[in-house]
Parts: C-alpha cells; sequence; structure tokens
C-alpha cells in the first residue's frame, strides 16, 4: 500500500473516532434515561394504595365518573393543543399526531414525576428523536410552559384580587396579601400580552437562551387555551366533589394549591393539593369525603394518563428508530 493511501486510511479511521464516540455516549445515555423512568415509575407504584384507590372509585357512580373522566381527557386534550401552537408559531413540519401524542405523554410524566422529567426531558428526547432541532423543541417547549402559566396568572389574578376564596387564618398569607397577589398576576400578565403587542425586539439572548416573544394573536391564543384548560380540570373535581361546593369556590382552592407550596404553611403529612382543599373546604363538606375526591381524581387525571402515556411512548420510540433505520438505509444510486 502507498503512503498516500495509507494516510487516506488514517484520516478516514481519525474521523470516524469521534463519531463513534458520540454513538456510544447516545447510547448510554438512552440506557440511562430508560433506567431513571423505570426506577420513577417503581417507585411512584410502591407509595400508592392501589386497594383505597379501588375502593374509592368502586364507591362512585358510574355516570359521575364517567363525566369526570370525559372533563380529565378532554383537560389533556387541550393541553396537547399547546405544542401545536408552538407548531404553527414555529413552522416545523413534524405531523400533527406526533405532536400531539408528545405533548400527551411529556403532560402525564409531568404531573407525576415534575416538569423536569416530564415538560423536559421527554419533550427533548421524542422531539429529537423524530429530527428537530434543538432551538426549534426550546421554543415549542417555552411557548407551552408560557401558555400553561399565562391562563393561571389571568384566572387566579381575578380569584384573588376578587376576594373569591379566603385563605385560613393560621396560614402565612392573609386576605389582603392575597388580593394583592391577584393583581400582580394580572399586571404580569397584561405586561406578557403588551410586550407581545408593542415590543419592537422579538428575542433575547440570555446565558445562551434565546428568548422569542410571540405576535399577540397567538398570545391571544395562549391565554384562552390555558384559561380553558385550568377551568377544565376545577370542573373534574367539582363533579368528583358532588357538585355541593360551588363551581368558583372549587377553582379557587385549585388555584390556591398550584402555589400554596411556596406562599402557605402547609401541615406535615399532607400533599399540598389535599392540604388545602381540605383547609379551605373544612365548612362545606366532611374530610374524608373531600379526601375521597381528591385520591379519585389523582387516578383519573393522573394515574391512568399515565398508564396510556407509557404505551404511547413505547409506540412512538418505536416508530422513532424505524424511521431513523429508514433513513439510513443507502439510496440506489441511478445508473
Amino acid at each position: 500500500m502507498s503512503s498516500s493511501a495509507s494516510a487516506k486510511v488514517a484520516d478516514h479511521a481519525h474521523a470516524h473516532k469521534p463519531r463513534r464516540g458520540w454513538t456510544l455516549a447516545k447510547r448510554a445515555l438512552t440506557i440511562a434515561f430508560f433506567v431513571v423512568v423505570a426506577a420513577l415509575l417503581f417507585s411512584q407504584a410502591r407509595t400508592i394504595d392501589w386497594s383505597e384507590v379501588l375502593d374509592v372509585i368502586a364507591g362512585y357512580p358510574a355516570r359521575t365518573l364517567a363525566a369526570a373522566a370525559a372533563l380529565a381527557a378532554l383537560s389533556h386534550a387541550i393541553y396537547g393543543s399547546y405544542d401545536l401552537l408552538g407548531r404553527a408559531w414555529t413552522r416545523h413540519t413534524l405531523p400533527r399526531k406526533k405532536v400531539v401524542a408528545i405533548t400527551f405523554v411529556s403532560y402525564a410524566f409531568n404531573l407525576n414525576f415534575g416538569a423536569l422529567v416530564g415538560g423536559f426531558a421527554f419533550r427533548y428526547r421524542l422531539y429529537s428523536q423524530f429530527g428537530l432541532a434543538n432551538d426549534v423543541i426550546t421554543k415549542v417547549l417555552g411557548l407551552s410552559l408560557v401558555t400553561n402559566w399565562l391562563g393561571y396568572l389571568v384566572l387566579a389574578g381575578g380569584v384573588f384580587a376578587l376576594r373569591v376564596i379566603a385563605p385560613p387564618a393560621d396560614w402565612d398569607l392573609g386576605a389582603t396579601a392575597l388580593q394583592g397577589l391577584g393583581v400582580l398576576l394580572w399586571l404580569a400578565a397584561a405586561a406578557y400580552l403588551l410586550a407581545c403587542r408593542f415590543s419592537r425586539r422579538r428575542e433575547w439572548t440570555v446565558r445562551g437562551h434565546h428568548l422569542s416573544v410571540p405576535p399577540l394573536r397567538v398570545a391571544l391564543l395562549q391565554m384562552l387555551l390555558s384559561c380553558a384548560n385550568w377551568a377544565v380540570i376545577a370542573a373534574v373535581l367539582y363533579v368528583l366533589l358532588g357538585e355541593r361546593v360551588e363551581y368558583p369556590l372549587v377553582l379557587g382552592v385549585l388555584l390556591m394549591a398550584a402555589v400554596a407550596g411556596v406562599i402557605a404553611h402547609i401541615p406535615a403529612g399532607l400533599g399540598v393539593l389535599e392540604a388545602v382543599f381540605i383547609a379551605l373546604l373544612a365548612g362545606a363538606l366532611p374530610r374524608g369525603e373531600v379526601l375521597a375526591a381528591l385520591l379519585a381524581y389523582r387516578a383519573l387525571y393522573y394515574l391512568a394518563p399515565l398508564l396510556v402515556a407509557i404505551a404511547v411512548y413505547l409506540v412512538l420510540e418505536a416508530r422513532a428508530k424505524h424511521e431513523q433505520r429508514g433513513d439510513a438505509r443507502p439510496r440506489n444510486k441511478p445508473q
């Protein structure tokens, strides 16, 4: 073999070393990802009293469960539209069905394991598996996060500012402070909408991350979709509480629970959602009935979608690998 040919072989081998190293690293990260997800699922399953869940659900009339399940499905469908809005804004071409499926999986894992696992990890993994660039994924994810909390700002601002609910006397946050918080939430929502309408600069870079502002029409759709979703979530709880508590109060308690872990003292031994509902509905319903409704809510809104999401996730992974293998096949060159 000539010296020039040997040099070419050496250069070729040298060029493939980083690629092989990256391939091995991706495989290791993939294995680690699946191990973490499996560990989280196992840990979550061990903390659930499945017999209690089944007993509570069995005690509900079939009509009530059907209505609550339908509302839960509607809420998940509305949330799935958040990333469709991101698809239209960024103009990426991933099929709508895949976008909705990815958003559903991310939301189900987000509810059960937190935003880091569901909102971020699953979105980045699945979107990148189907070929979306990281900057596009970041824009879609950012728009989805803002959408979710924009509706919260509007609804919670109204509920708190208008004193629809009053915090218990032993909480760190008083009624006047809560009202002031409501006004601040309204101002924050208004500031976002005004920025979308009048800001001349549409993008900022913060620590290497690009933050973009959508046009006003997109922002208004964000607000409407998010308000609708929070309202439907409250409707799920309203139905499971037997419609024995006024709907505005249920909505207010739900919105309070979303920030209670930060602004109020929550008694030990209870989850934030359970503690807030028991404290604020103490005079309306017995504690046992409230806990039973919340247990059914978690089963219908958190656990059941998670079981479906696991199956959908496995299908998405299989399809992504199939598409990648198809793209990797050599094309027949024309003679």
